[in-house]
Parts: structure tokens; sequence; C-alpha cells
């Protein structure tokens, strides 16, 4: 029997065995145990890559949890951006949208993008009018309301500054106010049973981002990459440098152009290449084998993967 596999991640950062509780440690395992699921078994029924990413992502994106869909942080103006993409490796076709607002699902709509028009990238407004005439539902701002991240924002609202959940305090971004810093962008990458491959991932963001920020998740090469001959490749980190390090589709090119194996290029584009630029995060991959490496340079990630030939990984620290 041909390999089909998964893989879906949550974010990576500093995420450490005694700043979490065990209630909330397993809420996270069983939130991505459940995106495993959604997505083997879209991958058991012989459907596509594209198809399995995309259901794990939506699972994770309905989970407020994640800091991407129902869970995503407040922008500066006390709003919620959102950023996705999604590309399939057997024809290179990619969709993917930038700062959409009141989208339930953010990666159903890259899809749409991706299926339904002859473009590759909406943003903003022009996203919208695109997802109400492909009928994609939305919700009402208190659907993506949640305590914790009103909380958040507010330590920081007046500040200028802007938040990652996945750096350590004191840095760059980092979020010493609340000192919970263990969220992040969400993403799958799949391998079908054909030999497919597909990356999507979705975010929403920075806390108290200005400006109409736009990290490297819909940026397609950058944070979402997927193509057959090499690998699919889902980004979370901190994003301006996965954007100057081209760092998914660096991984592809260290395989296509060196002759590297995923887990030769990921750790070369991980623990090399973003450590130089000093990119804190990590990365999820597949190979058209089936294979899947997870790798970070973080203190954790929240990652987790599932084949027919063996049962659901999942885990969260070093």
């Amino acid at each position: 029997m041909s390999t089909f596999s998964i893989a879906v991640h949550g974010g990576a950062g500093t995420i450490l065995r005694d700043q979490m509780t065990p209630e909330r440690e397993q809420a996270h395992r069983r939130s991505l145990g459940a995106a495993l699921d959604a997505g083997f078994e879209v991958l058991q029924q012989g459907g596509s890559a594209v198809n399995a990413a995309k259901a794990s992502v939506i699972c994770l994106e309905n989970d407020p949890l994640f800091n991407a869909g129902r869970g995503s942080v407040f922008t500066n103006k006390g709003e919620h951006e959102m950023d996705a993409a999604i590309m399939d490796g057997k024809t290179q076709k990619a969709g993917a949208v930038a700062a959409v607002r009141n989208v339930r699902n953010p990666i159903e709509l890259a899809w749409k993008v991706m299926e339904s028009s002859e473009h590759v990238f909406l943003s903003g407004e022009g996203a919208s009018e695109f997802a109400k005439l492909q009928d994609v539902p939305f919700e009402p701002d208190d659907y993506f309301f949640s305590q914790f991240r009103y909380d958040q924002w507010k330590a920081i609202s007046h500040s200028g500054d802007y938040a990652l959940d996945h750096s350590a305090p004191g840095g760059a971004g980092g979020d010493a106010a609340t000192g919970d810093r263990k969220f992040g962008t969400v993403g799958a990458v799949a391998c079908d049973s054909h030999g497919n491959l597909a990356a999507a991932t979705s975010t929403g963001g920075m806390t108290n981002k200005l400006y109409g920020r736009i990290g490297d998740t819909p940026l397609i090469g950058c944070g979402t990459y997927a193509k057959n001959d090499t690998c699919a490749i889902s980004c979370t980190g901190h994003g301006e440098l996965f954007i100057r390090a081209v760092a998914a589709y660096d991984v592809s090119c260290l395989m296509e152009y060196r002759g590297c194996s995923l887990d030769e290029a990921m750790s070369i584009v991980v623990n090399k290449k973003l450590v130089a630029l000093g990119g804190e995060g990590g990365m999820i991959g597949v190979d058209a084998a089936g294979h899947v490496a997870m790798q970070f340079n973080s203190q954790g990630m929240y990652r987790g993967s599932r084949s027919n030939h063996g049962s659901a990984i999942i885990d969260i620290y070093r």
C-alpha cells in the first residue's frame, strides 16, 4: 500500500513544560489529535493532499487555543486581521489571502482563490468581496473574541509594541506583559496515496500589530510551499525573518539542486540560515515518499504527524 501521511503544527517558541498545566497540555494534545484525524480521514478515503491539509487547518482555525481563525489575536485597532495560504504540489497552483476580517475560515478562502480565480493573492476588502461571491462563511466580531486574547492585547495596546506569542520575554516582540507565549500560526502538510503533496498555513498574526502588517504565512515560498518533486512545507515563527530567508522555498531548493533529503534541507534552513538571521521558529514538511519531518530552533513546537503505517505522534516540547 502506498504511504500517505499528514503533519500539523500549532506554533513554535517558548513552550516549556514547567509553564504548562496538565489540563492545558491535554487540551493542546487533544486539539492537535483532532486536526490530525480530520486530515487523515480525508487521505484514508482516497482524498487529495490539498483537501487533507485544508481539513486539518480548518480544525485548528475553529479552535480558540490557536492564533488562527477563531483564536486570532487583536490588532492595534482592536480588530482581527487574518492571513492564510494553501498550495498544491501537483499543479503548483496556490491561493493566499491577507488582512481579511470576519471570515470564519481564512484557509477556505485561500483555497477558493486557488480553485475559483485566476489570481494567487488577495487582500483586505477585495478578498472579502471575493469571499462573499464564493459564499464563504462570515462570523460577527464576537465569534473571534476571547477574554484571554483581549487581556493580552490590552496589556500592550498603549505601548506601540507588538507581541510575538512564541518569543522569549525581553526579546524582539517578546510578550513579557502576559508571560504566556504559547500560541502561534497553524499549518498542515500532506502526502496522499498518489504521492501528491500540499501545504496549508493560517494565522492571526501579531498581537497589537500596526500598519496592516503581513507576515510569512500567506507569502508563497516564505511560510508555505509545495512541489511534488521535492516537498511540502508549512512554517511558524517570527515572520519577518522567514520572509527574508524565503524559508519554505529554500528547503525545496536544497532538495532539488543540492540533493539534500527533507531532514537535511530543513535542518540547514531552521538551524543555520534562520539562526544566522536571528529567526526563531520551526516548520513541518513531507516528501513524496510520505516521510515527515518536524524541526524547530525554539524551546518547543506544537506538532503532530500520522501515516497509514503507524499511529499518531503528538509532541510539544523539545
